[in-house]
């Protein structure tokens, strides 16, 4: 009997941006999709902001160093809001 296996590896290769969504694909294939509201610093960016992207955490996140925000692959596959914050002034 043969057995499919999968190799899970939920490092980021990319990040694209398209209609108010961002688009995360993963180095083991999948492609996370998003709404941009989910994250309200990312909404409120520029386009030029949004692509200043860098990868960090040894492939597992996210960092956008212009406006200081930080995501994990993991938050994206849960689906996961960024926190509300009482003050937030960026």
């Amino acid at each position: 009997m043969n057995t499919l296996t999968h190799n899970i590896d939920m490092r980021i290769k990319a990040v694209n941006f398209k209609d108010e969504m961002i688009v995360v694909s993963l180095m083991d294939g999948r492609i996370i999709s998003v709404p941009l509201i989910f994250y309200p610093r990312l909404f409120n960016a520029t386009a030029q902001q949004r692509n200043n992207w860098e990868i960090c955490g040894g492939g597992y996140g996210i960092h956008w160093a212009d406006i200081d925000e930080d995501l994990s692959a993991k938050g994206l596959l849960l689906g996961q809001p960024a926190p509300a914050k009482e003050f937030d002034y960026a």
